[in-house]
């Protein structure tokens, strides 16, 4: 696990006289860190009431657990009571515990925006006060300039009607509240829902996220970049990609069969390269394999797919990498159905992007659409 600036964690794991007597629930979510096989990562968010922040992210795929807390102030080992005065400085927060192969940590930023409102600087909904106030604390440089990014593109997005106030700061120490906080949705789910109802969060994400954004006009939509793609370098790649993405396509590694996004994805719409944007296939061509992984029976655009040998496992296969890309994508076989074309290309969901139906037109690739008419 990796920890930087949020030492509490690193102290409360190796410190049993830190978690209070009655501390079960806290043990619990520490516990499940620990027993966690997979790798995992920090990302620390402040969005007002923190039961409903906690109950918002760990509802998000690839999120190990999270735990509500305080940060920001000058009061070691700060109270509820005493962080909820507005006198210490410190700020309602979640630490959230992720395992970054399933969520990359700009997703996270990205989610934080549909959970909160990030235009009020005096709290959030009922809850009035600096100690309410929504925050972004980054650890690394990466995950500054991830945040920044995301930060961006909510702004440009029109999806608000205010400007954007939420900042983004060097992490501080993090300190857990006390046990009756954590999952307060879980153990008190009447009392959670009639909390979150009254205090018009709900009511304000639905109509911002149900609002109508009109699209830019035909002639300020880019096209799709099909042709003269510049590689991004090795550094950008990784801050673009989550590391699973960035195994598969740069690495040439395998997904896990059955445990990835698009394998039995059955929308109508094309797949297109997860970097460079180029379209390679359409779910006209996709079947059901067997395998756990998108299959196709042929390529939406030929000239997009490049096929190269491949010697490795000691056995001689054709791999599919994208043309202006470069990047890997997955494998063509020979045993496709038998009433078509005879081919089998087996693809990795995390080389891919998939563009559903009724967003070609405003995407760029408006020239599919008649596919599905």
């Amino acid at each position: 696990m990796r920890i930087a600036s949020l030492f509490f964690l690193t102290l409360l794991m190796t410190s049993c006289s830190l978690i209070p007597p009655d501390s079960q629930d806290i043990g619990k979510k520490m516990d499940v860190i620990s027993e966690y096989k997979g790798e995992t990562a920090e990302a620390l968010f402040a969005g007002g009431c923190f039961w409903c922040t906690e109950s918002d992210f760990e509802k998000l795929p690839g999120v190990v657990t999270v735990l509500s807390g305080y940060t920001g102030g000058d009061v070691k080992n700060p109270s509820y009571k005493e962080v909820s005065s507005g006198t210490t400085g410190h700020i309602e927060a979640i630490l959230v515990v992720y395992d970054p192969s399933i969520v990359s940590y700009k997703k996270l930023v990205d989610h934080l925006w549909t959970v909160i409102d990030p235009t009020d600087d005096k709290g959030s909904f009922a809850d009035r006060g600096f100690q309410y106030t929504s925050g972004i604390w980054y650890q690394t440089e990466e995950e500054k300039k991830s945040a920044e990014l995301s930060k961006k593109e909510i702004e440009e997005s029109g999806r608000f009607d205010a400007p954007i106030v939420t900042p983004i700061l060097p992490a501080e120490t993090f300190y857990p509240a006390e046990d009756y906080h954590q999952d307060y949705y879980k153990k008190n789910p009447i009392r959670y829902k009639y909390y979150r109802g009254g205090s018009g969060r709900d009511a304000f994400l639905k109509s911002t996220w149900e609002k109508v954004i009109e699209p830019k006009a035909a002639e300020e939509v880019a096209p799709p970049k099909t042709s003269g793609y510049v590689k991004p370098s090795d550094e950008e790649l990784r801050e673009m990609l989550t590391a699973l993405q960035y195994n598969v396509t740069q690495e040439e590694g395998t997904e896990r069969p059955f445990k990835n996004e698009y394998w039995d994805n059955t929308e109508e719409g094309i797949y297109v390269d997860i970097v460079s944007k180029e379209p390679l296939y359409s779910s006209l061509h996709k079947y059901k394999s067997g395998t756990g992984w998108p299959t196709f029976d042929r390529p939406l655009e030929p000239e997009n797919l490049v096929e190269k040998t491949d010697k490795k496992f000691f056995a001689t296969r054709t791999e599919i990498r994208s043309k202006s890309g470069d990047n890997h994508i997955g494998h063509v076989f020979t045993d496709g159905p038998e009433d078509t074309t005879g081919l089998r290309y087996c693809m990795n969901s995390a080389a891919l992007e998939f563009i559903p139906r009724e967003d070609l037109k405003n995407r760029g690739y408006e020239q599919y659409v008649e596919l599905f008419e």
